[in-house]
Protein backbone atom coordinates (compact mmCIF):
# COMPACT_ATOMS: atom_id res chain seq x y z
CA UNK A 1 0.00 0.00 0.00
CA UNK A 2 1.12 3.29 -1.19
CA UNK A 3 1.77 6.80 1.35
CA UNK A 4 -1.09 8.18 -0.58
CA UNK A 5 -3.48 5.28 0.10
CA UNK A 6 -2.39 4.42 3.62
CA UNK A 7 -3.37 8.10 5.02
CA UNK A 8 -5.49 9.03 2.20
CA UNK A 9 -6.83 11.64 4.83
CA UNK A 10 -4.95 13.33 7.36
CA UNK A 11 -5.12 15.46 10.35
CA UNK A 12 -2.08 16.51 12.70
CA UNK A 13 -3.16 18.71 15.71
CA UNK A 14 -5.88 20.18 13.94
CA UNK A 15 -7.86 22.81 15.36
CA UNK A 16 -10.72 25.33 14.98
CA UNK A 17 -11.98 28.23 17.39
CA UNK A 18 -14.76 30.19 16.95
CA UNK A 19 -15.40 33.70 18.42
CA UNK A 20 -18.33 34.04 19.67
CA UNK A 21 -20.28 37.34 20.82
CA UNK A 22 -23.05 37.73 23.68
CA UNK A 23 -24.82 39.97 25.24
CA UNK A 24 -23.01 40.99 28.43
CA UNK A 25 -25.45 44.09 29.77
CA UNK A 26 -27.88 46.33 27.82
CA UNK A 27 -25.42 48.11 25.99
CA UNK A 28 -22.15 45.54 26.31
CA UNK A 29 -21.27 42.77 24.09
CA UNK A 30 -18.04 40.32 25.58
CA UNK A 31 -16.18 37.97 23.03
CA UNK A 32 -15.28 34.83 24.23
CA UNK A 33 -13.75 31.78 22.50
CA UNK A 34 -15.47 28.04 21.72
CA UNK A 35 -12.73 25.66 20.76
CA UNK A 36 -14.94 22.98 18.44
CA UNK A 37 -12.30 21.13 17.81
CA UNK A 38 -9.39 20.81 19.99
CA UNK A 39 -5.68 19.13 18.92
CA UNK A 40 -7.50 16.20 16.98
CA UNK A 41 -5.25 14.12 14.92
CA UNK A 42 -5.73 10.87 12.96
CA UNK A 43 -5.44 8.76 9.97
CA UNK A 44 -7.88 7.56 7.55
CA UNK A 45 -6.62 4.55 4.76
CA UNK A 46 -8.47 4.61 1.34
CA UNK A 47 -11.19 2.43 1.32
CA UNK A 48 -12.04 2.47 5.11
CA UNK A 49 -15.58 2.80 6.05
CA UNK A 50 -14.68 4.39 9.61
CA UNK A 51 -17.63 5.89 11.96
CA UNK A 52 -16.77 8.94 13.69
CA UNK A 53 -19.45 9.69 16.35
CA UNK A 54 -19.98 11.84 19.90
CA UNK A 55 -22.54 13.79 21.66
CA UNK A 56 -24.35 16.98 20.33
CA UNK A 57 -21.51 19.55 20.04
CA UNK A 58 -18.58 17.32 20.60
CA UNK A 59 -16.90 18.80 16.98
CA UNK A 60 -18.05 15.86 14.54
CA UNK A 61 -19.66 18.10 11.80
CA UNK A 62 -17.18 21.04 12.48
CA UNK A 63 -14.82 18.21 11.25
CA UNK A 64 -16.58 17.28 8.05
CA UNK A 65 -16.52 21.24 7.39
CA UNK A 66 -12.87 21.70 8.00
CA UNK A 67 -12.26 18.24 5.13
CA UNK A 68 -14.51 19.31 2.84
CA UNK A 69 -12.92 23.33 2.81
CA UNK A 70 -15.91 24.95 4.15
CA UNK A 71 -14.16 25.76 7.28
CA UNK A 72 -10.83 26.92 7.78
CA UNK A 73 -8.56 25.27 10.44
CA UNK A 74 -7.31 27.15 12.99
CA UNK A 75 -4.38 25.49 13.47
CA UNK A 76 -2.78 22.29 12.47
CA UNK A 77 -2.31 19.96 8.97
CA UNK A 78 -5.32 18.28 7.05
CA UNK A 79 -5.06 16.92 3.61
CA UNK A 80 -7.46 15.06 1.85
CA UNK A 81 -5.60 12.99 -1.39
CA UNK A 82 -2.75 14.99 -0.89
CA UNK A 83 -5.27 18.42 -1.25
CA UNK A 84 -5.41 20.90 1.60
CA UNK A 85 -9.17 21.52 1.62
CA UNK A 86 -9.57 24.63 2.29
CA UNK A 87 -6.53 26.43 -0.18
CA UNK A 88 -8.05 23.99 -3.31
CA UNK A 89 -11.62 23.63 -2.48
CA UNK A 90 -12.42 23.14 -5.96
CA UNK A 91 -10.10 20.77 -7.00
CA UNK A 92 -10.93 18.69 -4.16
CA UNK A 93 -14.49 18.69 -4.81
CA UNK A 94 -14.30 16.89 -7.82
CA UNK A 95 -12.96 14.05 -5.27
CA UNK A 96 -15.07 14.30 -2.54
CA UNK A 97 -19.57 13.38 -1.83
CA UNK A 98 -20.78 14.79 1.65
CA UNK A 99 -24.21 14.37 2.46
CA UNK A 100 -25.83 16.08 5.26
CA UNK A 101 -28.76 15.00 6.73
CA UNK A 102 -30.12 18.17 8.05
CA UNK A 103 -29.57 20.05 4.27
CA UNK A 104 -30.16 19.06 0.84
CA UNK A 105 -28.07 19.89 -2.02
CA UNK A 106 -31.23 18.86 -4.37
CA UNK A 107 -32.87 21.80 -6.04
CA UNK A 108 -36.08 22.11 -4.38
CA UNK A 109 -38.55 22.59 -7.05
CA UNK A 110 -37.15 20.52 -9.63
CA UNK A 111 -37.87 17.05 -10.07
CA UNK A 112 -35.55 14.82 -9.08
CA UNK A 113 -34.17 13.93 -12.16
CA UNK A 114 -33.33 17.55 -13.53
CA UNK A 115 -31.05 17.84 -10.31
CA UNK A 116 -28.87 15.24 -11.07
CA UNK A 117 -29.00 16.50 -14.84
CA UNK A 118 -27.63 19.37 -12.70
CA UNK A 119 -25.07 17.42 -11.30
CA UNK A 120 -23.94 15.43 -13.98
CA UNK A 121 -23.30 18.92 -16.17
CA UNK A 122 -21.84 20.95 -12.95
CA UNK A 123 -19.22 18.09 -12.08
CA UNK A 124 -18.80 17.42 -15.98
CA UNK A 125 -19.24 13.36 -15.81
CA UNK A 126 -18.90 11.68 -18.90
CA UNK A 127 -22.58 11.02 -20.54
CA UNK A 128 -22.37 7.05 -20.29
CA UNK A 129 -20.70 7.12 -16.99
CA UNK A 130 -23.20 9.47 -15.70
CA UNK A 131 -25.98 6.90 -16.99
CA UNK A 132 -24.18 4.01 -15.16
CA UNK A 133 -23.75 5.30 -11.84
CA UNK A 134 -27.82 6.53 -11.95
CA UNK A 135 -28.87 3.50 -12.99
CA UNK A 136 -27.04 1.80 -10.58
CA UNK A 137 -27.65 4.44 -7.52
CA UNK A 138 -31.62 4.47 -8.98
CA UNK A 139 -31.82 0.90 -8.60
CA UNK A 140 -30.04 -0.20 -5.38
CA UNK A 141 -31.73 2.88 -3.70
CA UNK A 142 -35.17 2.23 -5.16
CA UNK A 143 -35.53 5.67 -6.67
CA UNK A 144 -37.55 4.84 -9.61
CA UNK A 145 -40.85 6.15 -8.66
CA UNK A 146 -39.95 9.41 -7.26
CA UNK A 147 -37.36 10.52 -10.37
CA UNK A 148 -39.84 12.88 -12.09
CA UNK A 149 -41.46 14.28 -8.48
CA UNK A 150 -39.85 17.55 -7.19
CA UNK A 151 -37.96 17.46 -4.07
CA UNK A 152 -40.33 19.33 -2.07
CA UNK A 153 -42.79 16.77 -2.32
CA UNK A 154 -40.33 14.19 -1.59
CA UNK A 155 -40.15 12.22 1.96
CA UNK A 156 -37.57 12.90 4.14
CA UNK A 157 -36.93 9.62 3.43
CA UNK A 158 -37.06 9.52 -0.33
CA UNK A 159 -35.18 13.12 -0.33
CA UNK A 160 -32.01 11.21 1.96
CA UNK A 161 -31.66 8.85 -0.87
CA UNK A 162 -32.17 11.03 -3.24
CA UNK A 163 -29.22 13.05 -1.76
CA UNK A 164 -27.16 10.03 -1.50
CA UNK A 165 -27.42 9.05 -5.19
CA UNK A 166 -26.58 12.69 -6.18
CA UNK A 167 -23.17 12.96 -4.17
CA UNK A 168 -22.48 9.49 -5.89
CA UNK A 169 -23.03 10.71 -9.37
CA UNK A 170 -19.14 11.95 -10.27
CA UNK A 171 -17.47 8.98 -8.96
CA UNK A 172 -16.04 10.50 -5.65
CA UNK A 173 -13.07 9.32 -3.95
CA UNK A 174 -14.56 10.09 -0.20
CA UNK A 175 -18.40 10.37 0.81
CA UNK A 176 -19.00 12.25 3.79
CA UNK A 177 -21.90 11.06 5.51
CA UNK A 178 -23.26 13.24 8.13
CA UNK A 179 -26.35 11.69 9.68
CA UNK A 180 -27.60 10.42 6.85
CA UNK A 181 -30.29 7.82 7.94
CA UNK A 182 -31.92 10.95 10.38
CA UNK A 183 -35.79 10.61 10.46
CA UNK A 184 -35.77 6.83 8.22
CA UNK A 185 -38.02 4.84 8.79
CA UNK A 186 -36.81 0.75 9.16
CA UNK A 187 -37.19 -0.05 5.53
CA UNK A 188 -35.22 3.04 4.08
CA UNK A 189 -32.63 2.72 6.66
CA UNK A 190 -31.80 -1.12 5.37
CA UNK A 191 -31.77 0.14 1.88
CA UNK A 192 -29.38 2.80 2.73
CA UNK A 193 -27.25 0.71 4.56
CA UNK A 194 -26.87 -2.07 1.96
CA UNK A 195 -26.57 0.31 -0.46
CA UNK A 196 -23.34 1.91 1.19
CA UNK A 197 -21.68 -1.41 2.25
CA UNK A 198 -22.13 -2.72 -1.43
CA UNK A 199 -20.69 1.02 -2.41
CA UNK A 200 -17.43 0.73 -0.43
CA UNK A 201 -16.97 -3.25 -0.97
CA UNK A 202 -17.49 -2.51 -4.80
CA UNK A 203 -15.80 0.42 -5.53
CA UNK A 204 -13.30 0.91 -2.53
CA UNK A 205 -15.00 4.32 -1.77
CA UNK A 206 -13.48 5.64 1.46
CA UNK A 207 -16.31 6.51 3.58
CA UNK A 208 -16.37 8.77 6.91
CA UNK A 209 -19.69 8.64 9.02
CA UNK A 210 -21.22 10.90 11.77
CA UNK A 211 -24.66 9.75 13.38
CA UNK A 212 -26.41 9.14 16.12
CA UNK A 213 -28.16 6.07 15.00
CA UNK A 214 -25.39 3.42 16.65
CA UNK A 215 -26.94 0.52 14.62
CA UNK A 216 -25.23 2.43 11.58
CA UNK A 217 -22.20 2.48 13.15
CA UNK A 218 -22.39 -1.34 14.06
CA UNK A 219 -23.74 -2.52 10.81
CA UNK A 220 -21.01 -0.42 8.69
CA UNK A 221 -17.68 0.09 9.87
CA UNK A 222 -15.44 -1.73 11.30
CA UNK A 223 -13.54 1.37 12.91
CA UNK A 224 -15.01 3.97 15.10
CA UNK A 225 -13.90 7.47 16.21
CA UNK A 226 -15.33 8.86 19.36
CA UNK A 227 -15.07 12.49 20.04
CA UNK A 228 -15.87 14.47 23.19
CA UNK A 229 -15.47 18.37 23.59
CA UNK A 230 -13.40 18.67 20.55
CA UNK A 231 -11.14 15.67 21.37
CA UNK A 232 -10.42 11.80 20.13
CA UNK A 233 -11.12 9.87 23.10
CA UNK A 234 -11.28 6.51 21.04
CA UNK A 235 -9.93 5.07 17.82
CA UNK A 236 -10.45 1.44 17.50
CA UNK A 237 -12.87 -1.58 16.34
CA UNK A 238 -16.81 -1.48 17.69
CA UNK A 239 -15.17 -4.32 19.50
CA UNK A 240 -12.24 -2.29 21.85
CA UNK A 241 -15.05 0.54 22.59
CA UNK A 242 -16.87 -2.11 24.51
CA UNK A 243 -13.73 -2.99 26.10
CA UNK A 244 -12.91 0.62 26.97
CA UNK A 245 -16.23 1.23 28.13
CA UNK A 246 -15.95 -1.12 30.32
CA UNK A 247 -19.74 -2.67 30.05
CA UNK A 248 -21.18 -5.84 30.68
CA UNK A 249 -22.04 -8.57 28.07
CA UNK A 250 -24.99 -10.97 28.71
CA UNK A 251 -25.35 -14.75 28.28
CA UNK A 252 -28.75 -15.84 27.52
CA UNK A 253 -29.65 -19.66 28.45
CA UNK A 254 -32.34 -21.67 27.34
CA UNK A 255 -32.43 -24.49 30.45
CA UNK A 256 -34.60 -27.89 29.81
CA UNK A 257 -37.18 -26.62 32.74
CA UNK A 258 -37.30 -23.72 34.90
CA UNK A 259 -34.59 -23.69 37.97
CA UNK A 260 -33.89 -20.57 40.43
CA UNK A 261 -31.50 -18.14 39.44
CA UNK A 262 -27.82 -20.06 38.72
CA UNK A 263 -24.91 -19.33 40.82
CA UNK A 264 -21.83 -19.33 38.41
CA UNK A 265 -18.40 -17.50 39.35
CA UNK A 266 -17.49 -14.53 37.56
CA UNK A 267 -21.27 -13.81 36.17
CA UNK A 268 -24.25 -12.66 37.84
CA UNK A 269 -28.25 -13.42 37.29
CA UNK A 270 -30.19 -10.20 36.11
CA UNK A 271 -33.29 -11.91 35.00
CA UNK A 272 -35.12 -14.82 35.15
CA UNK A 273 -38.32 -15.42 32.38
CA UNK A 274 -39.40 -19.75 33.08
CA UNK A 275 -37.01 -21.48 32.07
CA UNK A 276 -34.94 -18.80 30.34
CA UNK A 277 -32.00 -16.81 32.19
CA UNK A 278 -29.84 -13.68 31.59
CA UNK A 279 -26.13 -13.78 33.41
CA UNK A 280 -24.18 -10.34 32.69
CA UNK A 281 -20.48 -10.83 32.50
CA UNK A 282 -17.53 -8.29 31.79
CA UNK A 283 -17.58 -7.32 28.27
CA UNK A 284 -13.50 -8.04 28.55
CA UNK A 285 -13.72 -11.90 29.91
CA UNK A 286 -14.21 -14.57 27.82
CA UNK A 287 -17.78 -16.36 27.40
CA UNK A 288 -16.10 -19.98 27.06
CA UNK A 289 -15.67 -20.30 30.69
CA UNK A 290 -18.76 -19.13 31.24
CA UNK A 291 -20.78 -21.12 29.23
CA UNK A 292 -19.19 -24.78 30.27
CA UNK A 293 -19.92 -23.62 33.77
CA UNK A 294 -23.27 -23.29 33.37
CA UNK A 295 -23.47 -26.45 31.01
CA UNK A 296 -21.70 -28.44 34.10
CA UNK A 297 -24.16 -27.31 36.30
CA UNK A 298 -27.48 -27.91 34.23
CA UNK A 299 -29.07 -29.44 31.15
CA UNK A 300 -28.88 -26.65 28.00
CA UNK A 301 -31.30 -26.44 25.49
CA UNK A 302 -30.33 -23.10 23.40
CA UNK A 303 -27.87 -20.00 24.78
CA UNK A 304 -26.57 -17.05 22.77
CA UNK A 305 -24.16 -14.18 23.76
CA UNK A 306 -25.35 -10.39 23.63
CA UNK A 307 -22.82 -7.69 23.12
CA UNK A 308 -23.40 -4.30 25.81
CA UNK A 309 -25.40 -1.27 23.87
CA UNK A 310 -22.92 0.76 22.39
CA UNK A 311 -24.81 3.82 23.67
CA UNK A 312 -24.34 2.94 27.06
CA UNK A 313 -20.71 2.03 26.53
CA UNK A 314 -20.41 5.83 25.33
CA UNK A 315 -22.91 7.15 27.92
CA UNK A 316 -20.30 5.58 30.20
CA UNK A 317 -16.75 6.18 28.64
CA UNK A 318 -18.14 10.01 28.77
CA UNK A 319 -19.03 9.84 32.35
CA UNK A 320 -15.32 8.27 33.08
CA UNK A 321 -13.98 11.04 31.40
CA UNK A 322 -15.76 13.93 33.43
CA UNK A 323 -15.66 12.17 36.91
CA UNK A 324 -12.84 13.95 39.19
Amino acid sequence: MSTTEADFIELDDVEKVFDVRRRAGLLRRERRQVRAVDGIGFRVARGEMVGYIGPNGAGKSTTVKMLTGILTPSGGRLRVAGIDPSRERTRLARRIGVVFGQRTSLWWDLPLRDSYRLVHRLYRVPDARFRENLDRCVELLDLGDLLEVPVRQLSLGQRMRGDIAAALLHDPDVLYLDEPTIGLDVVSKAKVRAFLRDLNADRGTTVLLTTHDLGDIEQLCRRVMVIDHGRLVHDGTVEELYAAGAGERTLVVDLERELPPLEVAGARVVRVQGSRQWLAFPASASAAPLVAAVAAACPLVDLSVREPDIEAVIARMYAERRTP
